[in-house]
């Protein structure tokens, strides 16, 4: 994703979609738990559980997720496909789904670009533009001292930090994710999002407000759809303040 937008809107967007998020994150974990059911030995069915946890995703939901994973309960068949393009004002975009049509998803992936003034690419078109990176958000409170959180994060592998108004956002590489996200929990720091996300090498903004105002509508009907799991830009502005 690009610019991220503040605390209070991202958790305004969680509460507003909270049953859409649930079942975003049960796909996640069923795909995740095929490759074993104990999150002490699959760690990405263990940051998927993670995940359903910060939004209190109830124990049953993730538990049957699970189940349907490993066989014990039936549930779909989940097939991961990721879309590429450009959406208004040029900004890169990329799609992540989780799917059991790969023919509707590609067929609504291709709707919605169309519908918002973008064009849907060939795998890949976009792609050099990002680099899949260890992300962690902290909110930034009068507790939180910024030089005890650089040092810890930095003696685990952190590579970089932004502050914000309301945040610190952390970076490492996707090798040392596991041990900065230990390393800021043991010193006490509350993770509002930690995960293994495609970053912008560059980025940019459209040159208009109609631009800005179409690929906010594009992002959102992307983020709105069952199927896909995570939407990432390049777009310098953040769009929850375009809503």
């Amino acid at each position: 994703m690009g610019r991220h937008g503040t605390i209070a809107g991202r958790k305004e967007k969680q509460d507003a979609k909270r049953g859409q998020i649930f079942t975003k994150y049960a796909r996640l974990i069923t795909v995740a738990a095929k490759s074993g059911g104990d999150p002490d030995y699959n760690i990405a069915l263990k940051n998927a559980i993670d995940k359903a946890k910060s939004i209190n995703m109830p124990n049953d939901n993730i538990n049957r997720a699970i189940k349907k994973g490993t066989g014990e309960l039936e549930g779909e068949t989940y097939e991961a496909i990721s879309y590429e393009g450009y959406g208004p004002g040029g900004v890169a975009i990329i799609v992540e789904t989780l799917t059991d049509n790969k023919n509707r998803t590609s067929s609504q992936m291709k709707h919605y670009f169309d519908r918002h003034n973008g064009n849907l690419g060939v795998p890949g078109c976009v792609t050099y533009m990002f680099e899949r990176k260890g992300y962690f958000l902290i909110e930034k409170t009068e507790k939180i001292s910024e030089e005890s959180l650089m040092e810890a994060a930095l003696e685990a592998g952190m590579e970089d930090m932004a502050a914000h108004e309301d945040s610190f956002e952390i970076y490492s590489s996707t090798d040392d994710y596991e041990s900065v996200k230990s390393a800021l929990k043991e010193a006490g720091f509350e993770l509002l999002e930690s995960d293994i996300e495609l970053i912008p090498n560059t980025t940019t903004a459209p040159s208009t407000e109609g631009e800005l105002k179409s690929l906010t509508k594009l992002i959102n009907a992307l983020e709105d759809n069952d199927d896909v799991q995570k939407v990432y830009h390049n777009c310098s502005e953040d769009l929850s303040e375009e809503d």
